[in-house]
C-alpha cells in the first residue's frame, strides 16, 4: 500500500511555518501501529517515549506537529517525517552523525585531557551527539584558554571527518605561537611621583629576570584591574582624594608578540584633614573611640588610615555584642582650602547573643577537636574578639586548609545570630621518602610516617628515620593536645641518635645515643604556656687520638658510658599572626633542663623573635638566642653538651658549629654560654610580590660561645651580613645565603655561601 504523508519536516528554522500549512491537514485515524524506520544507533523505544500517541490512539494534525516538535527538541534527528500506511504511523527519521572521537595537534601548552574535560562540560565528546554550533563553541573555548596565556597570535583549525556508521572525528589543529610580552607600561597624566614608583605597585611588567617564573610579564584584564585599584589606594593614601583612572588603552603589535599598556589619570589636588568628628549613638566613652581614629587634624589625607579607623571602631563594638554595627565616614569637602572633614556616624544596631556555633566540612575530625578551641560560647553576647581568636586557634591546629567563619541572623529574632564554622581539611596523614643536601650534612636520606590527626582526634603520632653524615635519628613521638579538657597536653617520645661530629669543626668524636621521656604542657593564658618533661638516656662515647685532650681527660675521669636522667622545663609566650608567614607579633621561650644520674649539669636558655611590619612589604625581624650551661656536683659540663655557634640558622658566613674556644690544634671546643643574634628585613622577591613561597632578606648575624671562666665579651662577637633567600618550592625548602664576615680572624673558619634544600617528595 502506498503511504501518504501528512507532515514533512526539512528544517528545525522552518518547522512551526510548515507544520501550520493547510495543506498538512488531514482526516483523524486511529492509529494501529507505530513503526519506527532511519534509526542506526537510537533505540525505538526512545522514539516511542517522546511521541505524544500510543496505539489504538486517534492521530490528530494537533498531535501530528507536536510529535515532529518534540522529536526535533531531542537534538538526535537532523530530519523528521511521519507517513501512514494502513493506518499505521510511520516515523521516518535522520539522525545526525556522532562523535567517534575528539583529537588535537599541535598543542604543548595544555594536556589534551584537560581540554577534553573542559569540551565534555560543553556537550561536545565521545558518543555524544556531533553538533556545529557546540563546535563553534568549543574552538572559541579553546581560543580563549590560549588567550588567558598571553598567546595572542594562536590560530585553531578545525576538521570534521566523516566515519562508519553516522559517525564523525574532530581534529583541532593548533598553531600556538609565541607567548606575547608586556614591552611597556606607560602612566600619563602622572606629576607628582615617578613613573618608576607608580610602576612598583603594579603587578603586571616588563619582562624580567624572574618572570619566567611569576608570567608577570603577560597580560591579563584582571591583573590591570588590580593594578589600577592599587594605583587609586597608592594616590588616596598620601592625599589625593579626587584621583580618578580616566581611561586605559591595551594594544597589540600585528605580530601579535608584544602588548603595550597605557593609563591615562588625574591626580586631582592633595588634601588635608581638618577635623574628624563622632556622632550617632557613642554607646562607649567619645575618648576610648577617638583612640581608634588614626586620621587627626592637619594629616594629609590617607584613605587606608580612614578605613582601618571605622573598621576598628565596628569591630570595637562588635567586642561589646553589636554583631551588625556599622561606622561610616561621611567627607565634608572644602576644594578651595584643600581640606576635608570627617564625621564618623555609629549605627551599633541592636546588641545580640549566639544562639548555636556550627561547623561543617568536617568530614573526618571530630567536632570536639573544633569546638574545644571555640572562645566565643553558645548562649554568650556576641564578641567579635572572641570568634576571631576562636578562628586563629581552629587555624594554628593545622588540620585545615582553610577556615571561614560567618555570622548569620536568626530568622525571626533580631537580637539572635548563628556563628557559622566552614572548615576545608586537609591530609593531616604523611609517608614521607625525602632526600636533600645542605652545606654541612651533604646528602641527607629521610623517612618518616607522621599522622597530626590520628582518626580525628587531634592527637599526634609520628615515627622518623634520617641519615646523614652528621646525625642518624629513629625516633617515635606520640602527642595529645588536650590530655585533659582544659588543654593540658601530654606527650611521650622514644629515639635513637647516633651523633659523628668528626666532619664538623670541632673535635671528633662520636655519640649512640637511645632514650626516651614524657612531657606536659599547660596553658597560662591565650598566649602563654608552660611545659615539663623527664627525659632517660644511655650514652655511649667514642673519641679518638685526635680528639681534644679535655675530651680525653672526660673520659678517663667518668668513663664512656652513661645512664642519666634530666628534666625540663620551659615558658613560652606566642603572639606571632602567622606560623607560616609572621609578619608581627613576637616569641619567647625560657627554658632548662637539669640532668641527674651519670651525667649532671644544667642547662638554661631564652630566645626572643619579634616581627613589626615596617610597610606593606618589608617586615623587621629580630631574634636573640642566649643561653648558659655547667656541670653540677663538682663536675664539669659534658663536652657535648656544650653550646655551639655559626652556620645556618646561627651565625650565618661562619662554619657550621666553627665559632668558640679552640685548642692548639684548632679544633673548636664548645663553650657553656652562648650569645646568638639576628637582625633581618624580611621582603618579596622583585618581580614576585604576590608569591608568598618567596622571600628575600637583608640580615645582620652577630655571636659567639664562650668557655667556662671566660669573661662574656661583646666586644668578641663575631659578625657577618649578607642576602638571604627562602624559597618554598614545589621539591621542598630552599634557604641560600651569601654572607660577608665582618670581623672574622685567622683563626675563624669561614664559609660565604650556604644553603640547604629538600625534605620530602
Amino acid at each position: 500500500m502506498k503511504r501518504q504523508p501528512f507532515a514533512v519536516a526539512v528544517a528545525v528554522g522552518l518547522l512551526g511555518a510548515f507544520l501550520s500549512c493547510a495543506a498538512l491537514a488531514f482526516d483523524p485515524f486511529t492509529v494501529k501501529d507505530i513503526r519506527v524506520e532511519g534509526l542506526q544507533r537510537t533505540e525505538p523505544g526512545t522514539i516511542f517515549s517522546y511521541l505524544p500517541i500510543k496505539v489504538g490512539e486517534t492521530m490528530t494534525e494537533e498531535k501530528a506537529q507536536q510529535a515532529i516538535r518534540t522529536l526535533f527538541a531531542t537534538g538526535f534527528f537532523r530530519d523528521v517525517r511521519l507517513e501512514v500506511e494502513n493506518g499505521v504511523l510511520v516515523v521516518l527519521v535522520e539522525e545526525r552523525p556522532a562523535i567517534a572521537q575528539v583529537d588535537f595537534s599541535g598543542i604543548k601548552e595544555f594536556e589534551p585531557e584537560t581540554l577534553r574535560r573542559s569540551f565534555r562540560e560543553l556537550g561536545l565528546a565521545e558518543s555524544r551527539i556531533f553538533d556545529r554550533a557546540l563546535l563553534d563553541q568549543a574552538e572559541q573555548e579553546l581560543k580563549r584558554q590560549y588567550l588567558s596565556r598571553g598567546m595572542y597570535g594562536v590560530d585553531v583549525q578545525t576538521t570534521v571527518t566523516p566515519l562508519e556508521r553516522n559517525r564523525v572525528g574532530i581534529n583541532f589543529t593548533v598553531k600556538e605561537g609565541d607567548v606575547a610580552k608586556i614591552r611597556g607600561v606607560n602612566i600619563v597624566g602622572a606629576t607628582a611621583f615617578s613613573e618608576k614608583d607608580l610602576l612598583a605597585e603594579f603587578v603586571l611588567r616588563t619582562p624580567g629576570w624572574l618572570t619566567w617564573y611569576t608570567k608577570h610579564d603577560q597580560y591579563s584584564r584582571q591583573k590591570l584591574a588590580g593594578d589600577l585599584e592599587s594605583l587609586r589606594s597608592f594616590y588616596q593614601n598620601r592625599g589625593y582624594l579626587d584621583f580618578n583612572v580616566d581611561s586605559t588603552q591595551v594594544s597589540i603589535t600585528p605580530d601579535k608578540k608584544d602588548i603595550y599598556i597605557t593609563v591615562n589619570v588625574t591626580e586631582g589636588e592633595k588634601y588635608t584633614v581638618s577635623d574628624v568628628k563622632l556622632a550617632g549613638q557613642l554607646l562607649l566613652p567619645e575618648e576610648e573611640l577617638r583612640k581608634l581614629i588614626q586620621l587627626k587634624p592637619g594629616d594629609v589625607f590617607a584613605r587606608d588610615k580612614l578605613t582601618q579607623s571605622t573598621k576598628a571602631i565596628a569591630d570595637r563594638l562588635g567586642n561589646e555584642g553589636y554583631a551588625f554595627a556599622n561606622a561610616n565616614a561621611v567627607p565634608q569637602v572644602d576644594k578651595d582650602k584643600r581640606e576635608v572633614a570627617f564625621t564618623i556616624f555609629l549605627d551599633p544596631g541592636r546588641r545580640v547573643y549566639v544562639r548555636r556555633i556550627n561547623i561543617a566540612g568536617n568530614t573526618k575530625t571530630r567536632d570536639e577537636v573544633i569546638r574545644r578551641e571555640m572562645r566565643q560560647l553558645e548562649g554568650g553576647y556576641y564578641d567579635a574578639s572572641k570568634i576571631q581568636l576562636s578562628k586563629q586557634r581552629v587555624d594554628r591546629t593545622t588540620y585545615f586548609k582553610d577556615v571561614n567563619v560567618e555570622t548569620a541572623p536568626v530568622a525571626g529574632l533580631a537580637d539572635q545570630v548563628d556563628v557559622n564554622f566552614t572548615v576545608e581539611e586537609k591530609p593531616t596523614g604523611a609517608l614521607l621518602v625525602g632526600a636533600g643536601f645542605s652545606t654541612v650534612e651533604k646528602v641527607i636520606v629521610s623517612g618518616s610516617i607522621s599522622q597530626a590527626n590520628v582518626f580525628g582526634s587531634g592527637k599526634f603520632l609520628t615515627t622518623q628515620i634520617s641519615s646523614g653524615k652528621i646525625n642518624r635519628t629513629y625516633s617515635i613521638s606520640y602527642t595529645d593536645p588536650y590530655y585533659t579538657v582544659d588543654g593540658v597536653s601530654r606527650g611521650f617520645d622514644l629515639y635513637k641518635r647516633d651523633t659523628d661530629a668528626s666532619a664538623l669543626s670541632i673535635g671528633p668524636y662520636k655519640t649512640k645515643t637511645v632514650g626516651g621521656g614524657i612531657r606536659w604542657g599547660y596553658p597560662l593564658a591565650e598566649r602563654d604556656s608552660v611545659s615539663f618533661g623527664v627525659n632517660a638516656e644511655h650514652v655511649n662515647l667514642e673519641t679518638f687520638a685526635t680528639s681534644p685532650a679535655n675530651y680525653i681527660t672526660f673520659v678517663n675521669q667518668f668513663g664512656n658510658t652513661y645512664t642519666y636522667m634530666s628534666g625540663t622545663a620551659g615558658w613560652a609566650r606566642d603572639s606571632r599572626d602567622s606560623l607560616i608567614l609572621p609578619r608581627d607579633g613576637s616569641l619567647q621561650r625560657l627554658y632548662g633542663e637539669v640532668g641527674a644520674g651519670n651525667l649532671e649539669y644544667y642547662k638554661a636558655g631564652y630566645q626572643h623573635q619579634f616581627f613589626k611590619p615596617l610597610t606593606r612589604t618589608f617586615t623587621l625581624f629580630l631574634n636573640a638566642d642566649l643561653g648558659i650551661a655547667n656541670g653540677l656536683g663538682g663536675r664539669p659540663l659534658p663536652f657535648f653538651k656544650n653550646y655551639y655557634a655559626g652556620g645556618p640558622g646561627s651565625v650565618r658566613g661562619y662554619n657550621y658549629s666553627a665559632l668558640g674556644p679552640q685548642d692548639n690544634l684548632g679544633n673548636v671546643l664548645g663553650g657553656t654560654r652562648k650569645v646568638v643574634g639576628q637582625a633581618e628585613i624580611l621582603f618579596p622577591v622583585p618581580g614576585a610580590a604576590q608569591d608568598k613561597s618567596l622571600r628575600l632578606a637583608v640580615f645582620l648575624d652577630g655571636g659567639q660561645v664562650f668557655a667556662s671562666g671566660q669573661k662574656v665579651a661583646l666586644g668578641d662577637l663575631r659578625y657577618a651580613t649578607g642576602l638571604a633567600l627562602s624559597w618554598n618550592s614545589p621539591f621542598g625548602p630552599l634557604r641560600l645565603s651569601i654572607a660577608q664576615p665582618l670581623n672574622n680572624t685567622a683563626t675563624d673558619r669561614v664559609q660565604r655561601l650556604q644553603f640547604t634544600f629538600g625534605t620530602g617528595f
